[in-house]
C-alpha cells in the first residue's frame, strides 16, 4: 500500500482571457502550493474542471504539473471519462507520463448500477499499474459507493485509497470497521475536514487551500499532533470559506478567493461563468474578513507528513 497521507489540494487549471489553457501559471499555481507545505498535489480533479478539457489538454497540464512537481511530493491525476475505456487510455497514458497516482471517479454523466461501478474500477485499474484513490462524490456525482460496494472494490490490489466526500463523517467510521487499515482514508469535503482527522482520515484532499495553503496545513500538523484545541481556532477561523467547497459554484468561488489572494486567476471555462451580483459580493466579503483576521500560526509548529 502506497502511504499517502497530508494535505492534498485539488489544485487549479489556469485559463487565459480566451479560456486557453495557460500552463504556466497552472506550474506557478502548483510551485507556489508546494513551497508553502502541502504534502501532495491532485491535479485535473473537480476544482482542476477535468471535465471541461480535451483530452489532448488534459495530457498536457498532466505532463507539466509532472515537470514542477519534480518528485517534490507525490502527484496524482483526477480520471473523470465518460466511458471505462476512456479512463483506461487515460490511466495508460499518464502513467507513461510518470505521475504517482490517479484519483478515479465512477464513469460520468450515467448513473452506475454497482455492479457497473465494482467493473469499471476493476477494468480501468486492470490496465495501469498506478495505486488508485476511490474518489466517492454522491452529492456532485450522483452515484454512491456505499460499503458493501467497497467491499468488492477492496479485492482489487491497486485501489489503495478513498476519498470520501458524502458529507457525512459516519460513514468513516463504517469504512474503518468494514476494512481496518485495508484503504488510506481521505477527507474529501473541505468543511468536516478536523472532524474527519479525529475520526481517522489520514488525508485532507482540499479546495479551498489553494488559497489557504498554510492554514490547512497547519489544521493537519495540529491535529495529527493531538493539539485539537489550536487546530480548532484556525477551522472555527476558516469555516466560512470552507463552506464554499460545498456549494454548485465550488470551482468558481475558490477560483476567486485564490485571485483575491493573489496566487491564480479566477478565469474558468463555459458553461461555468465567473461570478457576479450578491455571490461574488458575498465571497469577496468572507475574503475580506478572512485575510482582517488571519490567525498568526504556533511558531512551534512542526510539520507533520
Amino acid at each position: 500500500m502506497i502511504d499517502w497521507s497530508g494535505v492534498f489540494p485539488a489544485t487549479t487549471t489556469q485559463f487565459r482571457d480566451d479560456e486557453s489553457i495557460d500552463l504556466e501559471s497552472t506550474q506557478r499555481v502548483i510551485d507556489g502550493l508546494i513551497k508553502d507545505g502541502v504534502h501532495g498535489i491532485i491535479a485535473l480533479g473537480t476544482v482542476g474542471e477535468n471535465v471541461s478539457l480535451s483530452p489532448a489538454e488534459k495530457r498536457q497540464v498532466i505532463t507539466a504539473a509532472k515537470e514542477v512537481v519534480d518528485g517534490r511530493v507525490p502527484l496524482l491525476s483526477g480520471t473523470a471519462e465518460y466511458t471505462s475505456k476512456l479512463a483506461a487510455e487515460y490511466a495508460r497514458d499518464v502513467e507513461k507520463i510518470g505521475i504517482d497516482g490517479l484519483m478515479l471517479l465512477p464513469a460520468m454523466v450515467y448513473p452506475a448500477q454497482p455492479r457497473e461501478v465494482v467493473e469499471h474500477y476493476r477494468f480501468v485499474a486492470g490496465k495501469t499499474d498506478l495505486p488508485i484513490m476511490i474518489y466517492n462524490n454522491p452529492v456532485s456525482y450522483k452515484i454512491d459507493i456505499k460499503v458493501d460496494t467497497m467491499a468488492e472494490l477492496a479485492k482489487i490490489d491497486n485501489l489503495v485509497a478513498i476519498k470520501e466526500s458524502t458529507e457525512d463523517t459516519r460513514r468513516l467510521i463504517d469504512l474503518q470497521n468494514a476494512f481496518g487499515d485495508r484503504f488510506t482514508l481521505f477527507c474529501g469535503v473541505d468543511d468536516i475536514a478536523l472532524e474527519s482527522l479525529a475520526l481517522g482520515a489520514k488525508g485532507w484532499v482540499s479546495g479551498l487551500t489553494n488559497a489557504f495553503p498554510a492554514e490547512s496545513v497547519a489544521i493537519y500538523s495540529l491535529a495529527k499532533q493531538g493539539r485539537y484545541e489550536e487546530a480548532l481556532e484556525i477551522y472555527r477561523w476558516f469555516m466560512p470559506l470552507l463552506d464554499l467547497d460545498t456549494i454548485p459554484t465550488l470551482v468558481q468561488c475558490i477560483k476567486l478567493v485564490e485571485q483575491i489572494m493573489g496566487r491564480g486567476s479566477e478565469m474558468v471555462r463555459a458553461p461555468r461563468l465567473k461570478l457576479e451580483g450578491e455571490e461574488r459580493a458575498y465571497v469577496e466579503a468572507v475574503t475580506k474578513r478572512a485575510i482582517e483576521t488571519r490567525p498568526t500560526l504556533p511558531s512551534d509548529l512542526k510539520a507533520v507528513a
